[in-house]
């Protein structure tokens, strides 16, 4: 990359780093202040001290990730791509897994049993999934991994350092979630042990109506009850103009292990998910994306449990693995899941006080089906002889059809299969 050849002010850094930080603080202790009088102020100081800590260690980490990069990349779409060893990656810094590297591939996979193994056709290259920063064939050296860089405008965006890269505290899976402005279309089974779900989804360039919005698609492996002991991982694609400044659909990532109150996070803004692929770029943009009346673009994804570890990892279909979340991060999916949910979800502010035009999936309804509506194809779960087997007990809900809604079926070529999706604000959901 090319720099000047002039004197820096060293102070320039620190001053662009202070200012953003400035800003995020009015924002976020205003909000403290709304209820200062309840305590005396206390609670606005506290939270205005926890704001400051938590951008301190943001900026730390984006320092240490820029310094620590062999080879940076610009991408075509504006983002900055670090490749950093796998061993500085931000996983590392948790206290189990400090000083260690990433553990090595599992040797033994799931495998379909039975008619299942005709239903696979994912080549084994991550090619099947080109993303933005890659396009033009750049690649991180093998020994690092891929990191976006985070800015401070990313942070702000935000509103809270603290709640930054994780999803808002009203976020939930699909049971008892109407009441929360969150929205889903959902296939899912339970009442079983499962260790693992794959399935393969159509990505498009879902229209957000709000920065305080989000549509996603993506796989939800659940276990715990739902309350604040809800453990989740989740993977698939999102747009979400508040976490990344753009509409582009990105690939994501996602864990937590009490109900989305303080664990977790998307992607690698915490420690956690542990990347092993320098070829994927998690939260980074998907190109190409599906094409109403056009070629359709799916990606495949699998996680699973390793059955001798016991780590969950994610795979690219029957490809590259991403990497995975160490067992010990959870408790209740320290042993199995006993939910797996398929699907999609929106967050719907109510803007105007009508209903959000944020789309799910492609925009259409189900009902237009192939190379109209969004559709989950192949889903299956994994067993406990980590087999993939069809989903055979897949339950279709929607939370309001007329807003989003979902439609399913089985052929020999996709297996168990639905569409789903829709336009948000229309006239049957006012």
């Amino acid at each position: 990359m090319a720099s000047s050849s002039g004197r820096k002010d060293p102070r320039v850094p620190i001053i662009a780093s202070l200012v953003p930080f400035l800003l995020l603080l009015i924002v976020s202790c205003s909000a403290a202040l709304a209820s200062a009088n309840k305590d005396g102020g206390k609670g606005a100081r506290f939270r205005a001290g926890d704001e400051r800590a938590a951008y301190r260690r943001i900026v730390s980490r984006m320092a240490r990730m820029e310094k620590d990069s062999n080879k940076t990349i610009q991408s075509p779409d504006g983002d900055i791509i670090h490749c950093v060893p796998s061993h500085r990656q931000p996983a590392f810094d948790h206290p189990k897994l400090r000083g260690q590297k990433p553990e090595d591939e599992p040797a033994v996979r799931p495998v379909p049993k039975g008619a299942a193994a005709a239903e696979e056709e994912e080549a084994s290259s991550a090619a099947l999934f080109p993303q933005a920063w890659s396009d033009g064939g750049e690649r991180c050296p093998e020994g690092t991994v891929p990191i976006r860089r985070t800015t401070a405008r990313d942070v702000l965006r935000v509103g809270s350092a603290r709640r930054f890269g994780m999803k808002p505290r009203a976020s939930n899976a699909r049971r008892d979630s109407t009441s929360s402005g969150h929205e889903h279309a959902v296939g899912y089974v339970t009442g079983d042990q499962f260790y693992g779900a794959k399935a393969s989804l159509n990505v498009w360039s879902a229209k957000v109506a709000s920065a305080a919005e989000f549509s996603l698609s993506q796989i939800w492996v659940i276990s715990g009850s739902f309350g604040n002991d809800l453990n989740t991982i989740e993977a698939g694609w999102q747009v979400s103009p508040e976490l990344y400044g753009d509409s582009n659909p990105r690939f994501f990532t996602y864990w937590t292990t009490d109900a989305y109150q303080e664990t977790g996070c998307y992607n690698l803004h915490c420690s956690g998910f542990v990347q092993t692929n320098s070829r994927i770029a998690i939260g980074a943009a998907i190109s190409p994306t599906s094409v109403y009346n056009g070629r359709q673009f799916d990606i495949s994804l699998l996680i699973w449990k390793d059955p001798h570890r016991g780590n969950w990892w994610l795979q690219l279909g029957s490809g590259p693995l991403v990497g995975y979340w160490p067992s010990f991060l959870f408790t209740h999916l320290g042993g199995h899941a006993n939910m797996v949910q398929f699907g999609g979800e929106v967050v719907n502010s109510r803007p105007s006080g009508s209903h959000t035009p944020t789309e799910m999936g492609s925009g259409h309804f189900p009902r237009e089906g192939f190379n109209r509506a969004a559709y989950f194809r192949n889903v299956q779960v994994v067993d406990g002889d980590n087999s993939l087997v069809p989903a055979t007990a897949l339950r279709l809900v929607a939370d309001h059809p007329g807003c989003y809604d979902i439609r399913g079926g089985y052929n020999r070529a996709w297996g168990n299969y639905f569409y789903y999706g829709g336009p948000g604000r229309n006239v049957h959901c006012p």
